[in-house]
Protein backbone atom coordinates (compact mmCIF):
# COMPACT_ATOMS: atom_id res chain seq x y z
CA UNK A 1 0.00 0.00 0.00
CA UNK A 2 1.41 2.93 -0.96
CA UNK A 3 0.34 6.33 0.00
CA UNK A 4 -0.68 7.30 -3.68
CA UNK A 5 -2.70 4.85 -3.55
CA UNK A 6 -4.48 6.14 -0.56
CA UNK A 7 -4.74 9.43 -2.79
CA UNK A 8 -6.44 8.11 -5.36
CA UNK A 9 -9.00 6.53 -3.79
CA UNK A 10 -10.12 10.03 -1.97
CA UNK A 11 -10.30 11.15 -5.53
CA UNK A 12 -12.39 8.35 -7.22
CA UNK A 13 -14.23 8.41 -4.24
CA UNK A 14 -13.71 4.90 -3.21
CA UNK A 15 -16.22 5.05 0.18
CA UNK A 16 -16.12 0.98 0.55
CA UNK A 17 -12.27 1.26 -0.06
CA UNK A 18 -10.81 3.41 2.62
CA UNK A 19 -11.06 2.41 5.81
CA UNK A 20 -9.18 -0.81 5.10
CA UNK A 21 -7.03 1.11 2.90
CA UNK A 22 -5.99 3.48 5.91
CA UNK A 23 -5.63 0.35 8.53
CA UNK A 24 -3.29 -1.09 5.63
CA UNK A 25 -1.24 2.01 5.64
CA UNK A 26 -0.87 2.55 9.70
CA UNK A 27 0.82 -0.49 9.49
CA UNK A 28 3.27 -0.56 6.80
CA UNK A 29 3.81 3.54 7.14
CA UNK A 30 3.63 3.84 10.94
CA UNK A 31 3.36 7.76 10.79
CA UNK A 32 -0.44 8.73 10.94
CA UNK A 33 1.00 12.49 9.70
CA UNK A 34 2.29 11.17 7.01
CA UNK A 35 -1.32 9.43 6.04
CA UNK A 36 -3.42 12.42 6.71
CA UNK A 37 -0.99 14.20 4.31
CA UNK A 38 -1.93 11.42 1.48
CA UNK A 39 -5.46 12.07 2.48
CA UNK A 40 -5.07 15.33 2.33
CA UNK A 41 -3.22 15.88 -1.02
CA UNK A 42 -6.56 13.66 -2.16
CA UNK A 43 -9.44 16.48 -0.69
CA UNK A 44 -7.04 18.93 -2.50
CA UNK A 45 -7.51 17.59 -5.83
CA UNK A 46 -11.65 17.03 -5.31
CA UNK A 47 -11.74 20.95 -3.88
CA UNK A 48 -9.32 21.48 -7.59
CA UNK A 49 -12.08 19.50 -9.66
CA UNK A 50 -14.47 21.30 -8.17
CA UNK A 51 -13.68 24.43 -8.39
CA UNK A 52 -12.84 23.47 -12.28
CA UNK A 53 -16.15 22.45 -12.62
CA UNK A 54 -15.29 18.97 -13.65
CA UNK A 55 -16.66 17.71 -9.82
CA UNK A 56 -20.04 18.83 -9.23
CA UNK A 57 -21.65 18.96 -5.63
CA UNK A 58 -22.70 15.31 -5.67
CA UNK A 59 -19.00 14.64 -5.84
CA UNK A 60 -17.75 16.96 -2.90
CA UNK A 61 -20.69 15.44 -0.59
CA UNK A 62 -19.29 12.17 -1.25
CA UNK A 63 -15.80 12.99 -1.12
CA UNK A 64 -16.70 14.41 2.49
CA UNK A 65 -18.20 10.96 3.05
CA UNK A 66 -15.08 9.37 2.46
CA UNK A 67 -13.06 11.04 4.41
CA UNK A 68 -15.48 10.58 7.43
CA UNK A 69 -15.04 6.70 6.83
CA UNK A 70 -10.94 7.41 6.75
CA UNK A 71 -10.81 9.86 9.41
CA UNK A 72 -12.64 7.07 11.87
CA UNK A 73 -9.88 4.83 11.38
CA UNK A 74 -7.40 7.61 11.37
CA UNK A 75 -8.16 9.84 14.21
CA UNK A 76 -7.26 7.58 17.29
CA UNK A 77 -3.07 7.49 15.71
CA UNK A 78 -3.19 11.18 15.20
CA UNK A 79 -4.67 11.82 18.46
CA UNK A 80 -1.82 9.51 20.58
CA UNK A 81 0.33 10.70 18.17
CA UNK A 82 -0.33 14.80 18.35
CA UNK A 83 -0.99 14.79 22.36
CA UNK A 84 1.26 18.09 22.32
CA UNK A 85 0.19 19.72 19.66
CA UNK A 86 -2.58 22.46 19.81
CA UNK A 87 -5.05 22.98 16.86
CA UNK A 88 -7.47 25.62 15.93
CA UNK A 89 -10.86 24.37 17.34
CA UNK A 90 -13.64 25.49 15.03
CA UNK A 91 -16.99 25.37 16.09
CA UNK A 92 -19.78 24.30 13.56
CA UNK A 93 -23.21 24.80 13.40
CA UNK A 94 -26.53 25.17 11.13
CA UNK A 95 -28.56 27.95 13.01
CA UNK A 96 -31.30 27.40 14.79
CA UNK A 97 -34.92 26.57 12.31
CA UNK A 98 -32.69 25.05 9.85
CA UNK A 99 -31.91 21.58 8.53
CA UNK A 100 -29.53 21.79 5.78
CA UNK A 101 -25.96 20.04 6.41
CA UNK A 102 -24.47 19.34 3.21
CA UNK A 103 -22.34 22.16 3.18
CA UNK A 104 -21.60 22.04 6.63
CA UNK A 105 -20.23 18.51 7.02
CA UNK A 106 -18.45 18.69 3.66
CA UNK A 107 -17.08 21.66 5.48
CA UNK A 108 -16.28 19.64 8.54
CA UNK A 109 -14.33 16.83 6.55
CA UNK A 110 -11.96 19.35 4.82
CA UNK A 111 -11.37 21.20 8.00
CA UNK A 112 -10.17 17.82 9.78
CA UNK A 113 -7.86 16.97 7.02
CA UNK A 114 -6.38 20.48 7.38
CA UNK A 115 -5.40 19.64 10.88
CA UNK A 116 -8.03 21.44 12.43
CA UNK A 117 -9.84 20.44 15.71
CA UNK A 118 -13.44 20.06 14.59
CA UNK A 119 -16.83 20.57 16.96
CA UNK A 120 -19.82 19.92 14.39
CA UNK A 121 -23.06 20.59 16.64
CA UNK A 122 -25.33 19.29 13.57
CA UNK A 123 -28.58 21.58 12.64
CA UNK A 124 -30.61 23.81 13.89
CA UNK A 125 -28.78 25.03 17.09
CA UNK A 126 -29.73 27.88 19.06
CA UNK A 127 -28.01 30.01 19.94
CA UNK A 128 -27.12 29.20 23.91
CA UNK A 129 -26.15 26.08 23.06
CA UNK A 130 -22.84 27.50 20.62
CA UNK A 131 -22.18 29.98 23.00
CA UNK A 132 -21.91 27.53 25.91
CA UNK A 133 -19.84 25.26 23.62
CA UNK A 134 -17.36 28.56 22.97
CA UNK A 135 -16.97 28.42 26.54
CA UNK A 136 -16.60 25.25 27.24
CA UNK A 137 -14.22 24.30 24.12
CA UNK A 138 -12.41 27.82 24.42
CA UNK A 139 -12.90 27.98 20.53
CA UNK A 140 -11.49 30.46 18.61
CA UNK A 141 -14.03 29.85 15.08
CA UNK A 142 -17.55 29.92 15.38
CA UNK A 143 -18.86 28.76 11.49
CA UNK A 144 -22.37 28.88 10.84
CA UNK A 145 -24.48 27.60 7.75
CA UNK A 146 -27.82 29.34 6.94
CA UNK A 147 -29.59 27.72 3.75
CA UNK A 148 -33.15 29.43 4.36
CA UNK A 149 -33.72 32.89 4.25
CA UNK A 150 -35.88 33.16 7.40
CA UNK A 151 -33.23 32.11 9.44
CA UNK A 152 -30.37 34.53 8.58
CA UNK A 153 -31.30 36.37 11.58
CA UNK A 154 -30.19 33.85 13.68
CA UNK A 155 -26.71 34.85 12.51
CA UNK A 156 -27.20 38.37 14.20
CA UNK A 157 -29.08 35.94 17.27
CA UNK A 158 -25.33 34.10 17.72
CA UNK A 159 -23.57 37.64 17.61
CA UNK A 160 -25.66 39.36 20.17
CA UNK A 161 -25.55 36.35 22.64
CA UNK A 162 -21.30 36.12 22.46
CA UNK A 163 -20.93 39.81 22.93
CA UNK A 164 -23.49 39.56 25.96
CA UNK A 165 -21.23 36.73 27.23
CA UNK A 166 -18.22 38.79 26.66
CA UNK A 167 -17.08 36.60 24.12
CA UNK A 168 -17.65 37.96 20.93
CA UNK A 169 -14.16 39.85 20.74
CA UNK A 170 -12.45 36.20 21.68
CA UNK A 171 -13.94 34.35 18.41
CA UNK A 172 -14.32 35.00 14.75
CA UNK A 173 -17.74 34.52 13.41
CA UNK A 174 -17.47 33.34 9.56
CA UNK A 175 -21.26 32.56 7.69
CA UNK A 176 -21.97 30.31 4.67
CA UNK A 177 -25.07 29.92 3.05
CA UNK A 178 -27.41 30.69 -0.40
CA UNK A 179 -29.54 33.94 1.17
CA UNK A 180 -25.92 35.48 2.40
CA UNK A 181 -23.58 37.77 0.87
CA UNK A 182 -20.85 39.48 2.65
CA UNK A 183 -22.82 42.47 2.98
CA UNK A 184 -25.41 40.91 4.07
CA UNK A 185 -23.15 38.64 6.89
CA UNK A 186 -21.43 42.19 7.79
CA UNK A 187 -24.81 43.78 9.07
CA UNK A 188 -25.28 40.77 10.81
CA UNK A 189 -22.28 41.08 12.97
CA UNK A 190 -19.89 37.95 11.05
CA UNK A 191 -16.41 38.64 10.18
CA UNK A 192 -16.14 37.10 6.92
CA UNK A 193 -18.72 35.12 4.94
CA UNK A 194 -17.29 31.93 2.38
CA UNK A 195 -19.35 30.93 -0.82
CA UNK A 196 -18.93 27.64 -0.91
CA UNK A 197 -16.80 24.77 1.63
CA UNK A 198 -13.93 24.97 -0.63
CA UNK A 199 -13.97 28.64 0.15
CA UNK A 200 -14.66 28.41 3.57
CA UNK A 201 -11.40 26.69 4.14
CA UNK A 202 -9.40 29.39 2.84
CA UNK A 203 -11.40 31.69 4.82
CA UNK A 204 -10.94 29.92 8.22
CA UNK A 205 -7.18 29.06 7.22
CA UNK A 206 -6.67 33.06 7.11
CA UNK A 207 -8.88 33.73 10.17
CA UNK A 208 -7.23 31.45 12.33
CA UNK A 209 -4.04 33.36 11.29
CA UNK A 210 -5.41 36.74 12.31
Amino acid sequence: MNLETLTELIIELEIEDIADAVKEALKEVKDPFKVLKALTLGMDEVGRRYEEKEYYLTELVLAGETMKEAFKILQPALAAADKSQSKTKVILATVKGDNHDIGKNILASLLLSSGFEVIDLGMDVDETTIVEKVKDTKASIVALSSLLTMTVEEINTVHKTLQDAGLRDKVKLIVGGAPLNMDLASKLGADDFAEDAIDGVKRIKRLAEI
